[in-house]
């Protein structure tokens, strides 16, 4: 590759040496809520726990930061060490298991039963959700630490290498590629997945850029350099786009709101971040690499409440039923009210948490891999105390 990738302390990016162990400190917490007449606890505890590893991993802890992914009746996991594995959401049962070498890091996409994403060997794959089947592979020839982005049949993302592609998501043939140049030394691990808008792709790179490229073309719209003058550069951030603006982090940097039509800025706050925003009614929930989760008026940027972490990094946030939930690197799952951001409950699985947790609001059930690769069914809900 072309640039040295930090190991930054104190984040979730960093690789600590050690062993991974089901063992895991594990405990639970019940928050009480209501009148005095009327009272509930929000209540948090494990319905299962599985480790991802095909094998004990004797050397150096790997990144764990792929969010589930929700298939009919599986959860499918993978992990950084040796690929990836399909579990029965209700039992935990293994259905099947692909072994990849150096496993699979970033999230993946599913449409019906195809899932998309990249792994550490090298390749980017399109296999059958339901078998763990390959249906075919592309050589990007560097690990791939991007989510993919789905749309109208092509299938987009971001390697390693900071090259963009664009493949066809049935046969896997290369339609166009977008390059661009980092003469950075450093950078932070990590890639940003695209967004897209009235055939507009959004996405941001190691150099510090925000780029708009034609979806059917690759063509470059519009650029905007956000980053200039820290050492990480980085927009590894997903953008988010609401309406016509879009909002976007730099890793060491602020959170970015720009016009969609020409990249051009509309407010700013200060605080890096390394994953992208959750939008709920008029607010922004953004965790930030300071170790915060903020909540913000989308319209003007304007803090209304924050939470801050005791250590480590925030993943990014999901919606729970109205309810705020997400991991921190060096800590626990929590959950957070949305309103004011008083804490609810939390879930410890020992290691941290270094992927943002999947929703099963159904069966209230939220599904993570915890940092020693273990694959976790939460129980979540309300009861009368």
């Amino acid at each position: 590759m072309k640039f040295i990738k930090a190991l930054v302390p104190l984040m979730f990016l960093v690789v600590f040496a050690g062993c991974t162990s089901l063992n895991s400190v594990v405990s639970k917490k019940m928050t009480d809520w209501g009148t005095k007449n009327n009272r509930r606890v929000f209540e948090v505890k494990p319905a299962w726990v599985r480790s991802t590893n095909e094998k004990e991993n004797l050397g150096f802890r790997k990144i764990n930061r792929m969010s589930p992914v929700l298939a009919g009746d599986l959860v499918i996991q993978g992990n950084g060490v040796d690929g990836i594995s399909a579990y029965d959401r209700n039992s935990g049962k293994m259905k099947w298991q692909l072994p990849l070498m150096n496993g699979v890091e970033p999230s993946a996409a599913l449409i019906k039963d195809r899932l998309f994403f990249g792994s550490s060997d090298g390749n980017f794959y399109s296999i059958e959700a339901s078998s763990g089947q390959i249906k075919w592979s592309f050589p990007t020839k560097t690990e791939n630490l991007s989510e993919p982005l789905l749309h109208d049949g092509v299938v987009y993302f971001l390697a390693g290498s900071n090259v963009f592609y664009a493949l066809d998501a049935s046969t896997g043939k290369q339609l166009w590629l977008y390059s661009r140049q980092d003469t950075s030394q450093f950078s932070i691990r990590g890639g940003s997945k695209a967004a897209i808008r009235n055939d507009n792709l959004f996405v941001g790179f190691s150099d510090g850029s925000v780029v708009a490229l034609n979806a059917k073309s690759g063509n470059l719209v519009w650029e905007n350099q956000l980053n200039h003058n820290k050492r990480f550069r980085d927009i590894d951030a997903t953008p988010v786009v609401d309406g016509d603006q879009i909002y976007i982090a730099g890793y060491d940097d602020k959170l970015y709101c720009l016009s969609a039509d020409k990249g051009e800025l509309v407010w700013k706050v200060d605080g890096g971040g390394y994953s992208g925003v959750t939008i709920l009614g008029e607010n922004i929930f953004y965790p930030t690499t300071n170790g915060e989760v903020l909540a913000l008026k989308k319209s003007n940027g304007q803090k209304l409440w924050s939470y801050k972490l005791s250590e480590g990094i925030p993943t990014q946030v999901r919606i729970f039923k109205g309810i705020l939930t997400f991991g921190e690197s060096q800590g626990k799952l929590q959950f957070l009210d949305a309103n004011t951001g008083k804490q609810l409950g939390d879930f410890d699985p020992g290691r941290g948490v270094m992927s943002a947790p999947e929703i099963d609001e159904k069966n209230n059930r939220v599904y993570f891999i915890s940092g020693e690769a273990n694959l976790y069914a939460i129980d979540a809900s309300w009861v009368r105390k």
